[in-house]
């Protein structure tokens, strides 16, 4: 199947319209979720319970056409749980394996941070690479692989803090937010219009046609100029005082994917610094660590990322296609 940058826009507005269904108000964070899976890239949640973590990604599943499965992360949660393991049949009188639950296209990994930093590694190389090694044999993930990882920011007891490399592994942080009072009041309505709990939410593309997407977001265009905006953006993020450690290239290379497919979704078949600049924060707020001056402060990574976008002269695009 062959599509095009002209497809992105329509089937990523049908997309958007099956999943916002379920999910009542929140078009920019879907759209963001969007571009990571369009990105191939992962997505940690964070945010308080009740917020509709787990609906955002059996919804895309569904809306996507994409095997779903959910992993709660518990202290005793073993790796093996995650990946799976090889089990002896006596009736055969040999192992055989039996894949765990990361075997499939979303996994939801539900308060990620719960789990010993010996289970979150297992993680590590399925996130990365797309694969897992079990007994010295490597194995292939589903293609595409999209892990949306959630956690709760406000409880600490029984949690591991994720370490850098594997926070490093996700192409956004994003924060789901309540609802406004409008959107919360049509939640109540749809509730009681469809007489269940679990909305319904149809396929509107297939796994076929979403490896296509991301092959034909590779022909957008972006200017040398526009690549330079980016490596200046994180450049002076990591100059900032505030700031101890910055993003990696991978930090520009996120920017690079995202950015594309915003202008993909806007129709264009190239990308403008404003493209960049809307993933700026979601991209590399998690790759920030910051000295300990500013630890403390709530907003301070928020606000290194604000005062860089505001002292970097944006390129002017002569002529942009």
């Amino acid at each position: 199947m062959n599509l095009a940058v002209t497809d992105v826009a329509p089937l990523g507005t049908r997309v958007l319209a099956e999943v916002e269904r379920a999910i009542v108000g929140k078009r920019a964070l879907l759209t963001q979720i969007l571009a990571a899976a369009l990105a191939g890239g992962h997505v940690l949640l964070e945010d308080y319970p009740g917020l509709a973590k787990t609906l955002i990604a059996k919804s895309f599943a569904s809306a996507l056409g994409l095997e779903f499965r959910r992993i709660q992360f518990t202290p005793d949660l073993l790796p093996g749980d995650i990946t799976g393991s090889y089990v002896y049949d006596r009736q055969q009188g040999r192992f055989e394996l039996r894949k765990g639950p990361i075997f499939a296209n979303i996994i939801l990994a539900d308060e990620i941070n719960r789990a010993s930093p010996k289970t979150q590694s297992a993680l590590l190389e399925a996130m990365q690479e797309g694969q897992v090694t079990l007994e010295g044999e490597t194995m292939a993930l589903p293609d595409p692989f999209i892990v949306l990882a959630t956690q709760n920011p406000i409880e600490y007891e029984g949690t591991f803090q994720l370490p850098e490399a594997q926070l490093d592994r996700f192409l956004m942080k994003l924060s789901v937010g309540y609802p406004s009072i409008e959107d919360e009041q049509e939640i109540l309505r749809r509730r009681r219009a469809r007489r269940e709990d679990e909305p319904t939410v149809e396929r509107a593309t297939s796994r076929d046609e979403l490896l296509s997407l991301r092959a034909a977001i590779e022909d957008v265009h972006v200017d040398r100029d526009v690549e330079r905006y980016i490596v200046l953006l994180v450049e002076a993020i990591r100059r900032d005082r505030r700031v101890a450690v910055g993003a990696s290239p991978r930090g520009s290379l996120a920017l690079l994917k995202l950015a594309r497919v915003q202008a993909a979704l806007d129709g264009r078949d190239y990308v403008i610094p404003d493209d960049v600049k809307a993933f700026v924060k979601p991209a590399l707020i998690h790759r920030l660590l910051l000295t300990p001056d500013f630890w403390m402060q709530r907003r301070a990574a928020d606000d290194v990322l604000s005062d860089v976008v505001r002292a970097v002269a944006v390129p002017t695009l002569e002529g942009a296609r």
